[in-house]
């Protein structure tokens, strides 16, 4: 018996080996994004030039944290 699907003649695939491949670099890519996102709100995001509007609660909220790591802000 051989590994090869006899409806269409194509050898099997392992799923759990390309679930396994994939996942290091899903892994990266979302943890990147986290990142990226998280440094806009804590480096950029000043009320004036926000992504959701001229609303300055993230920079108030976050206004210590920007201080701590060095941003200016004001």
């Amino acid at each position: 018996m051989n590994d090869a699907n006899p409806a269409i003649g194509l050898p099997r695939t392992d799923l759990r080996a390309a679930a396994t491949s994939l996942a290091t670099p899903l892994r990266l890519a979302v943890m990147t994004l986290l990142a990226l996102i998280l440094y806009y709100f804590v480096g950029y995001d000043q009320g004036a030039v926000s992504v959701f509007g001229s609303d300055t609660h993230v920079h108030e909220f976050l206004h210590d944290a920007r201080h701590l790591l060095g941003f200016p802000c004001h």
